[in-house]
C-alpha cells in the first residue's frame, strides 16, 4: 500500500514538473528579448539544467525580465 502511494505521488510530481518545464521553455522562447545570446543561453539552461534549470529561470530571470521589459 505504501509503495503504491509513493509510486502515484512520484508519477504526479513528474507530470507536474514536466508541464512546468514546458511552460518555462515556452515563456522563455516567446518573451525573452533577443539581445545577444541571452535567449539561447536561458533555453539551454532550462533544457540541460538537470532539474533545477526551469526553477532557476522561473525564480531568478523571469521576475528580472518582467521588471525590466514588462512582459
Amino acid at each position: 500500500m505504501f509503495s503504491l502511494m509513493f509510486f502515484l505521488l512520484g508519477g504526479f510530481l513528474s507530470v507536474v514538473y514536466f508541464f512546468f518545464s514546458v511552460f518555462t521553455l515556452v515563456d522563455c522562447a516567446m518573451h525573452e528579448p533577443s539581445e545577444g545570446s541571452t535567449k539561447l543561453v536561458w533555453i539551454l539552461i532550462i533544457l540541460f539544467g538537470l532539474g533545477v534549470g526551469p526553477l532557476i529561470y522561473f525564480l531568478v530571470r523571469r521576475p528580472e525580465r518582467i521588471a525590466s521589459f514588462g512582459r
